[in-house]
This record gives C-alpha cells, structure tokens and sequence, in this order.
C-alpha cells in the first residue's frame, strides 16, 4: 500500500511540473508576461497558430488530473494510516490489560533506625525478624 501512495506521489510531483510548464508556454491575452518570456512566440512556429487551443486543452487535463490524484492519495493514505492507527490502539489495549494484571508484591522488611543518641551501642534495638543470611559463595537465582 505505501508503495502505491509513493508511485502515485511521483505522478503527482510530474504532474505538477507539467502544468507549470503548460501554464507558463501559454500564450498570454496581450503579448505580454510569462508566456513571451518562457517561449509562447516560439510555440506558433513550432506547433502552428492554433496552439492556444491544444494548451488549454491539456492544461485543462493536466489540472484534472492533478486534482484526482490529490483526492486518490488522500483517501488511499487516510485508509492506511487509519488502519495502522487501529493496530496500534489494539497493541496499547493489550499492553494495558498486562500492566494492569495484579503482579506478586515483593516481600519488605521495615526499615529500624535507631534514634541519633550517645546511648552505648547495647542499648540500641535489636532486630530479630531479619531474613536468614545467604553464603557469598553462591549465584544469585534468576527470577523465573
């Protein structure tokens, strides 16, 4: 899909350069402007005296043209990226559901802080529920 919306955008930009050179050879209502500065005396002897007419003719193509493939790579990029949008909301609803799964709290122990005092080191608190110490010879375990 995204390489047609690129191959239609290249015809776009061709086309846009085509009519802008269809607009700048036509000749002009006074013998004057663009179209006598970028050649429109030159088209009469090139293409014959009823020229005026087969430029605004493809000018007039061109411009349709122009037109329907603005309306064709809007509608085609809005249905892809309205697809690609819905895609993405199913990814955030599910990532949400996985956030929002109740995970194992953690097991804390509270924190004691002994008080800030000269009283000797015995008579500070004892802590007696503390985790039993592990070696340090040992691998941590890899939580599974």
């Amino acid at each position: 899909m995204i390489i047609f919306i690129g191959f239609l955008t290249v015809v776009l930009v061709l086309d846009s350069l085509l009519l802008i050179l269809l607009v700048l050879i036509q000749l002009p209502k006074k013998e004057a402007g663009a179209g006598v500065a970028f050649g429109g005396a030159a088209t009469d002897a090139l293409f014959g005296a009823g020229t005026g007419n087969v430029l605004t003719k493809t000018t007039k193509i061109a411009t349709i043209v122009f037109f329907a493939l603005l309306l064709v790579i809007g509608v085609t990029q809005g249905n892809y990226y309205n697809k690609t949008k819905t895609a993405k909301k199913i990814a955030e609803s599910v990532d949400k559901a996985a956030a929002a799964a109740p995970a194992a709290a953690p097991v804390t122990t509270p924190a004691v802080t002994p008080a800030l005092s000269n009283a000797p080191v015995s008579a500070l608190p004892v802590l007696t529920n503390l985790p039993a110490a592990t070696s340090t010879n040992s691998a941590p375990v890899a939580p599974k």
